[in-house]
């Protein structure tokens, strides 16, 4: 393959969301689970210390972040647990139970608008490809890289990356409103993206 960073991202897109999903087809639910699990615990020393985390609801070929949240429910206190939801161009966060979120405008389960609204220290976040440096491929809406900028200019937040090893890219196009993460865990790796800039 080329280098990545000579391709659109419309087409970085497609190919990544191909391998994410021919790697997810791969794996038994007992595998999927397995590797969840591990990434789940791999990333836990992250999130201790953490009083609000951003979480999301997996679609698709998504790493599921539901094993993190289990972990996290047998912490004392537990943090409290947070899903993002469509307000305009950006992403406010509200705590709600799994079973209240409902597909929002993108098709994506979300929180209602009346759940309450909460500023979260660390953001569990979604991608298609991502490079050990931080750089992130997003679906193309530019969401969290909005709502990471202005919660940077708020006060410190830390972003988490959940992906698979085969969404691991040497390299990508970065443009300048694309916000780094600050970790990128996968089930066999954590990665201080800070230490690969």
């Amino acid at each position: 393959m080329r280098d990545p960073t000579e391709y659109p991202k419309p087409a970085l897109r497609r190919m990544f969301r191909s391998d994410r999903a021919a790697f997810v087809a791969a794996q038994s639910p007992a595998e999927r689970a397995r590797l969840e699990g591990d990434l789940a615990a791999r990333v836990l020393p992250l999130l201790r210390g953490a009083t609000v985390i951003a979480s999301y609801a997996g679609v698709g070929a998504e790493v599921d972040p539901g094993p993190i949240e289990a972990l996290l429910a047998s912490s004392r206190p537990p943090p409290h647990v947070a899903f993002p939801l469509v307000t305009g161009r950006d992403l406010s966060f509200h705590i709600a139970a799994w079973a209240d979120l409902k597909p929002g405008v993108l098709g994506i389960p979300e929180p209602a608008a009346t759940a309450p609204r909460v500023t979260p220290d660390l953001l569990l976040v979604p991608l298609l490809a991502v490079t050990t440096a931080g750089v992130r491929l997003g679906q193309g809406g530019g969401y969290y890289d909005r709502t990471l900028r202005s919660l940077r200019a708020a006060g410190p937040v830390t972003a988490i990356g959940l992906a698979w090893d085969v969404q691991l890219a040497d390299a990508l196009p970065r443009d300048p409103w694309d916000e780094l993460l600050d970790w990128v865990a996968t089930p066999t790796r954590l990665v201080d993206c800070a230490k690969h800039r």
